[in-house]
């Protein structure tokens, strides 16, 4: 079987992820949307696609079978459900949605329309997440009872380009975006590895004082000035997780921006910048060259032309001796990646969810376990570190 699909939001990422439909033997046709027409229909010519559309209602009212959503991260909720209840399967980029509702209503869109719905979470194919996740089913670290997932990436390397290239005039108003509204990268990194998801969760944040007009809440559309949060979660098994999101840090985000740890009662995996490790209760065993990611282009592509320049890092970066590249359509071979090799897997997973109609990996119930978490996480910050109950919405059902 194959499907078209309607890209929205043609900017940064949805261009890549444009070419990467258009390549799939899948996939039939791809069409783009864009509040900028001109922008859809530079990416239309550069990648050879199927054509444009003037709006995403249009879109949604054409026979397209699928849309990927790659608009700003505060709109995929109400867009996604709107989607799922015109007809159409869903990708969507990080994050879920930014509130409880939206994330229930996405869930019962999926459950009554039987439409496939995927978050494109890169870091459920981020080579320490395979890898912690292949350990963990072999029962090599035995219990699993304290892990780490950080989000590292500093304003200065490439967050400033992003949301002025996105967020116009009145970017700053955007920027100050909350780290713990964004928690995917870091928590979708311990939990796609684990059998596990979060009850509870306490949260510290750190008010930003750069005073240069971001995270300054008499600018912020989001009334916050948190630039750094750090949230202590209690596992269903019993078990910890920390997170840390952080937007003034230094660190060289551009060489690694999620790094991973695990600790159980027989081994552990640590990771830093340029350096990860497994241990066990004998040795050391250094593992970064399993960890790194080969380039899958140079930084002056072409394809990058959309790409803000502090961002560029991210894109180029491909496949790690960890990924199983078997599995992927001969087409990718040589094709744009990211993201430490997660682009060509997560294309590659919602074309198959829609043509098997099967749930994807990151399906609905797995997203909300990844984005959940980070809100409420939130909110606890806001209250001085409350103790706050998660709401679990529950296991996947075992098919659509």
């Amino acid at each position: 079987m194959t499907f078209s699909i309607g890209v929205v939001g043609v900017g940064q990422f949805g261009g890549q992820f444009a070419h990467l439909f258009n390549l799939h033997p899948g996939v039939t046709e791809v069409f783009v949307v864009d509040e900028r027409p001109e922008r859809a229909a530079e990416a239309m010519e550069r990648y050879g696609l199927a054509g444009s559309v003037g709006s995403f209602e249009d879109l949604l009212a054409s026979d397209v079978d699928a849309v990927a959503i790659f608009t700003q991260r505060w709109t995929h909720g109400p867009l996604v459900e709107q989607a799922l209840r015109s007809g159409k399967h869903v990708y969507s980029a990080v994050p879920m949605a930014v509130t409880e509702d939206e994330i229930a209503r996405i869930i019962d869109a999926v459950r009554e329309t039987r439409n496939v719905y995927m978050m494109g979470e890169t870091s459920y194919y981020n080579p320490a997440t395979v890898y912690a996740r292949s350990q963990q089913k072999a029962g090599r670290f035995g219990r699993v009872f304290y892990t780490e997932g950080d989000y590292v990436h500093d304003m200065d390397l490439g967050f400033y380009d992003a949301f002025q290239h996105s967020g116009g005039e009145r970017w700053k108003e955007t920027a100050s975006y909350p780290p713990m509204l964004y928690p995917t990268h870091a928590i979708g990194g311990v939990l796609g590895a684990l059998p596990a998801h979060a009850v509870s969760v306490s949260c510290v944040g750190v008010k930003d004082d750069r005073q240069d007009g971001v995270f300054d809440k008499n600018v912020s559309m989001f009334d916050n000035d948190f630039s750094n949060a750090t949230a202590l979660f209690e596992l269903n098994d019993g078990g910890v997780m920390r997170t840390n999101e952080m937007r003034r840090v230094g660190y060289p985000s551009h060489f690694r921006e999620s790094r991973f740890r695990f600790f159980g009662t027989e081994a552990s995996f640590e990771q830093l910048a340029r350096v990860t490790v497994w241990q066990d209760k004998t040795d050391v065993h250094d593992i970064s060259e399993q960890m790194e990611s080969r380039p899958s282009m140079s930084l002056d592509d072409p394809s990058l032309a959309n790409v803000a320049p502090e961002l560029r890092e991210a894109f180029v970066s491909g496949l790690a001796p960890v990924h199983d590249s078997s599995r992927l359509p001969k087409e990718f071979h040589g094709a744009p990646n990211g993201h430490e090799g997660s682009h060509h897997f997560l294309v590659d997973d919602f074309v198959t969810a829609v043509n098997n109609r099967s749930l994807p990996p990151v399906n609905a119930w797995t997203a909300a376990r990844f984005t959940l978490p980070g809100i409420v996480a939130h909110e606890s910050a806001r209250r001085n570190g409350e103790r706050l109950p998660i709401r679990d919405f529950g296991d996947a059902p075992a098919s659509l």
